[in-house]
């Protein structure tokens, strides 16, 4: 059985809130039947690769496929000629733009899955339910198009290499850490709590006997500066490992008794670790994006204060948490 999941999202998060959607279809079909195609890059074979999560790169030598209309009039029989395939079993449609769902919707297939248009794409219409960016949700639903049971497979943390909780223990041996995530990779909103904010929190939890942990890559020079000249103790760990990469950070978080992080894909690689977090949202959809984990507390300023200005939250709402 063939299938095929189709992602319009571009960041490291979208792609690893993905992940035991694959591994629940890994475990039903196999990973060797399950391709991929992504509106941007494909993560799992290339940044989140260490993370070993299995599945095959649909190649269409296309940039942005489903983004552009003139891609509904690409030959998908001879995409799928040129990956081997006849037809798919089915095609997952993971997001809900009736243009892109409409081109997905032109590859050969038996069954088809899109939320669009109140699932209205969907090959034969049963009792859905609204997924509301629930994995689980998304395989029920899935079972009811199929008739079948999927068995629902949480990522463990033994997929990634022992190397890299040998260089976590290394780099935080000792008890009381508290980690900060206050970068963001996507530059067109403003999910950044203001880096002064996040100085003073650190310096009221180190007078705590707690130590604050920053994940900053090495690059952000000027921040890592600014942080050192205030906090004596704040710790960067990423800047003096051997190692890199998003499955460090997660290994790292394992280390942590607490994260505290923005919208972020730093954010998602923490919350593989199930740490206890505090998250912090400001523009973007906290329901959406925010970790499916059960110990997280959202802070939402859009609920807080009914405004997408995150400097909205202050200081005393994340230490009324801890």
């Amino acid at each position: 059985m063939k299938i095929l999941i189709y992602n319009s999202g571009g960041g490291l998060g979208d792609s690893i809130q993905l992940f035991n959607l694959i591994l629940s279809l890994n475990e039903k079909f196999g990973s060797k039947n399950l391709y991929y195609l992504s509106s941007h890059e494909n993560h799992f074979n290339k940044t989140l690769k260490d993370y070993n999560i299995n599945l095959k790169d649909l190649k269409t030598d296309i940039l942005f496929f489903g983004f552009r209309l003139w891609h509904i009039f690409t030959s998908k029989k001879k995409i799928l000629k040129k990956n081997s395939i006849d037809k798919f079993d089915l095609i997952i449609d993971l997001q809900s733009k009736f243009r892109n769902t409409l081109i997905l919707k032109g590859f050969p297939h038996k069954n088809f899955y899109s939320s669009t248009f109140n699932f209205r794409f969907c090959n034969l219409k049963k009792n859905y339910i609204s997924t509301k960016y629930e994995i689980k949700n998304i395989l029920s639903n899935i079972e009811k198009l199929l008739n079948i049971q999927i068995p629902y497979k949480k990522y463990n943390l033994s997929l990634i290499d022992k190397r890299f909780f040998d260089e976590a223990k290394k780099l935080l041996p000792d008890n009381n850490y508290i980690g900060f995530s206050i970068t963001q990779g996507n530059v067109y909103r403003k999910k950044s709590w203001s880096l002064d904010k996040f100085i003073n929190l650190a310096k009221i939890i180190s007078q705590k006997n707690k130590k604050p942990v920053f994940f900053v890559e090495k690059k952000e020079t000027e921040i890592i500066l600014k942080i050192k000249k205030k906090i004596n103790n704040a710790i960067f760990p990423e800047s003096v490992s051997s190692l890199s990469g998003p499955p460090l950070v997660t290994a790292l978080s394992t280390r942590l008794d607490r994260a505290i992080s923005i919208d972020n894909g730093i954010m998602h690689m923490m919350s593989l670790a199930n740490v206890p977090m505090i998250v912090l949202f400001g523009p973007t959809n906290s329901n959406k994006f925010a970790p499916k984990i059960d110990n997280i507390n959202i802070l939402d300023s859009k609920v807080l204060y009914s405004s997408d200005d995150i400097q909205k939250i202050s200081e005393d709402d994340i230490l009324n948490i801890l």
